[in-house]
């Protein structure tokens, strides 16, 4: 998400690095024993904990410009040497994008660009997580038209189909990406965000479209594999009033309440007559960075680097959605740039093995960008938040260079979380708090 990477002007400092060492330490110590058995866990959906998320956002900018991330980062001519590089850090499942405005011309669809990605992710025997709607659409389709649910889902069914040669297991599709923080882009006035004209003072019947779209998608994807999983994907924020404001309260509250309101209308509690239904809010994605908490109102962000006492730990922050919906979680996105990335790490590490502990199916953290990426509305401007940097050669070519400092960090974050974050087997797994809050079983 742009407005939550763009969000790091701030200097870094001691205090998150003192919190994040002792949060973690203190969470992979003897207590790691294992937990005591008394309810289910769902089945590994994935096939590692740790994830990379390759930037794929496909939207027109707020300059008139069509983007293509995955070609500007030359991910797609490098695909098979950036999968290769992952093996040293055991990732074995990628987020990618099939991003619908490059692939569906006047409805008709060409996959052939994909073909790369999913032939080198079958021979490093990798899981790609498709995301099929990546901010943008075709330019010929009127986002509020019947045809734009239609063409979408016909697009989902035939990229289902596609891709469903190269997929050895049960394929997981996220229809859309961050349908709240979509709606909240192209309906501001802002324009170096992804603006556009017809949205805007549209937004809410903007987010019930694009509810009809995914939920469209799902159907016409099980029609072509009825194992499909479905990755719904948005912002976990936390949003707190100014000092001495008191009176808005009432308003923090609702503002808290609306980043629910897309998974509400998804799994059929809000606006039934989309046609929501529980089987659609199959798999929550939780794309969490230190920007998403802020005051409401002035939009200043809640300092991570500086501690400010109001920001909300993420387990917290996790626990809410876990009790409200009973699914299993995963970190979909998650990230920060330059030597914050390091302390970042280790502490959303040490936020998710908490909540490990407590019994809740948080299924995995998922780097993103695993490569740095430019900015959408300046491309020249690169944002320093990749395991690799990409470094820009005499003959054209984006050199991979590994940044050593994260990786040292990761390295030692994912020896130390080996045990909690290690794969729930079939069987039960207990805690006392999983006893009051029992996981469905999956479908």
């Amino acid at each position: 998400m742009q407005r939550f990477l763009d969000m790091t002007h701030q200097s870094h400092t001691a205090s998150a690095a003192s919190r994040a060492e002792p949060a973690l330490a203190s969470l992979l110590q003897p207590q790691l024993s294992p937990p005591q058995r008394t309810s289910a866990v769902p089945a590994q959906l994935f096939k590692s904990f740790w994830m990379a998320g390759y930037e794929g956002a496909d939207h027109i900018n707020g300059s008139g410009q069509p983007l293509s991330m995955c070609d500007i980062t030359q991910h797609g001519a490098q695909v098979a040497a950036d999968y290769s590089r992952l093996a040293a850090f055991d990732i074995r499942t990628v987020r990618e994008s099939a991003g619908w405005r490059l692939l569906d011309h006047h409805g008709k669809c060409d996959f052939t660009p994909l073909r790369n990605r999913a032939r080198a992710a079958r021979a490093h025997g990798l899981q790609i997580v498709w995301t099929l709607f990546h901010y943008g659409w075709p330019t010929d389709l009127d986002v509020f038209s019947a045809a734009f649910v239609e063409r979408f889902a016909r697009y989902a069914r035939a990229a289902a189909s596609y891709l469903g040669e190269f997929t050895d297991g049960v394929p997981i599709y996220a229809p859309i990406n961050e349908i709240s923080f979509l709606t909240w882009a192209a309906g501001t006035a802002d324009p170096s965000h992804m603006h556009n004209a017809a949205i805007a003072g549209r937004s809410g019947e903007f987010k019930c479209q694009l509810v009809r779209a995914a939920i469209a998608a799902c159907e016409a994807i099980l029609e072509v594999d009825p194992r499909a999983r479905f990755l719904n994907t948005d912002p976990l924020m936390h949003v707190v009033a100014p000092p001495g404001r008191p009176d808005l309260a009432s308003a923090v509250r609702e503002q808290r309440e609306l980043q629910f309101e897309t998974w509400d209308m998804l799994g059929g509690r809000a606006r039934p007559e989309l046609g929501g239904r529980p089987r659609y809010l199959d798999i929550i994605g939780i794309n969490y960075y230190w920007s998403n908490q802020w005051e409401f109102g002035t939009q200043r962000p809640l300092s991570w680097q500086l501690d400010d006492p109001r920001r909300a730990p993420l387990s917290q922050l996790l626990d809410t959605v876990r009790r409200r919906y009973q699914r299993p979680l995963v970190i979909a996105e998650t990230g920060h740039s330059g030597v914050r990335r390091a302390n970042w790490v280790r502490e959303v590490a040490g936020e998710v093995a908490l909540m490990r502990r407590e019994g809740a199916a948080i299924e995995g953290i998922c780097l993103y960008p695993i490569l740095d990426r430019p900015d959408w509305n300046n491309t020249s401007h690169w944002h320093d938040c990749g395991l690799w940097h990409l470094e820009n050669c005499a003959d054209g070519i984006l050199r991979r260079r590994l940044n050593e400092q994260y990786a040292v960090a990761l390295r030692k974050v994912q020896h130390d979380t080996r045990v909690v974050f290690k794969p729930a087997p079939r069987a039960l797994l207990l805690t006392r708090a999983s006893a009051r809050h029992p996981v469905r079983p999956s479908f």
